[in-house]
């Protein structure tokens, strides 16, 4: 794909390691700019858009809307729970009618996967996907990846372990994606029942021991367990489970090296990381928060200046 193709920000799958680079060049950008005593530019000042999200998300949606203030876009947001939707309304029509406003891009989070992608084809607007169910969620697997690099120097060759509920985060896979693409050597680690089968054929390895795989690992990636998307249950309790895959300090002690320690949000203090762990030295999560903010920049600036 040359530069300039990319129309949409659907997924990682659809992407590619310069693409990503890029992503990645244009984020640092951004982020001096956001350290700098004035931390807007105008270079989407004549751009509007649309924030869609027919799923609760706060660190997303806030993450978006100031990525798109700093940029000096103009923002539209919708929320579906005061909207037309809970009246019978189409996608396509609640859609459609935002367009008539003369929005030039819609970032969007919708629970059913390929939402994103089925609205790229019936609509004429740029579309970033912030979360389409249990499928991708690319601009975090973006600033996770971007984050590691800046702590690491180079994503080639480091191993990600993803820890927790893969089955049902659209976060692992995107995250699987992104890592590969780059170098990266990934394993994913939690109870089998949590673990998809296809997993096997996306060439990560599979772990169900926590100790083991922080022991392989460079980076570990804390999931939350999803309980929302689960319609049943698939492990005895939450106190099992932190006992098996919760990482606290005196799992990290009894590891010969640091690791870096990441999570996307939001955190469930004392199941899947302990307070202690979240709040060290070896934690990147509020880094994450920042880069997060300076990657959706840069997609955003990318996408609308047709550079990616």
């Amino acid at each position: 794909m040359n530069q300039g193709e990319l129309n949409h920000l659907l997924g990682i799958k659809g992407l590619t390691a310069s693409q990503i680079h890029t992503i990645f060049d244009t984020a640092d950008n951004f982020l001096n700019l956001l350290q700098a005593p004035v931390k807007k530019t105008p270079a989407l000042r004549d751009i509007t858009i649309a924030n869609l999200f027919f799923e609760n998300s706060t660190r997303t949606r806030v993450s978006f809307e100031l990525a798109e203030k700093r940029l000096g876009a103009d923002i539209i947001n919708f929320s579906s729970s005061s909207s037309s939707v809970k009246k019978g309304e189409t996608l396509i029509d609640t859609v459609n009618n935002i367009l008539s406003m003369k929005v030039d891009m819609i970032v969007m989070r919708h629970p059913a996967p390929g939402a994103c992608m089925f609205l790229a084809k019936n609509v004429k607007s740029q579309i970033i996907n912030a979360g389409d169910g249990t499928h991708e969620h690319p601009t975090q697997a973006l600033l996770d990846a971007f984050s590691i690099k800046n702590r690491l120097g180079s994503l080639e060759g480091k191993k990600v372990v993803i820890v927790g509920d893969i089955k049902h985060s659209r976060v692992a896979l995107s995250n699987i994606y992104s890592l590969q693409l780059l170098g990266a050597e990934v394993m994913v680690c939690g109870p089998a029942t949590l673990i998809p089968k296809y997993i096997n054929q996306l060439g990560v390895k599979v772990s169900h021991n926590l100790d083991e795989a922080l022991a392989w690992c460079d980076v570990a990636n804390m999931l939350r367990i999803q309980l929302e998307r689960q319609d049943q249950r698939f492990f005895p309790s939450l106190n099992e489970y932190t006992n098996l895959y919760g990482l606290n300090m005196n799992r990290l002690n009894k590891l010969d090296k640091e690791i870096c320690i990441m999570h996307p949000g939001p955190i469930n203090r004392g199941v899947e990381i302990s307070s202690e762990v979240a709040d060290s030295n070896q934690s990147i999560i509020l880094q994450q928060v920042e880069n997060g903010v300076a990657v959706r920049m840069a997609v955003l600036f990318l996408l609308a200046q047709h550079k990616l």
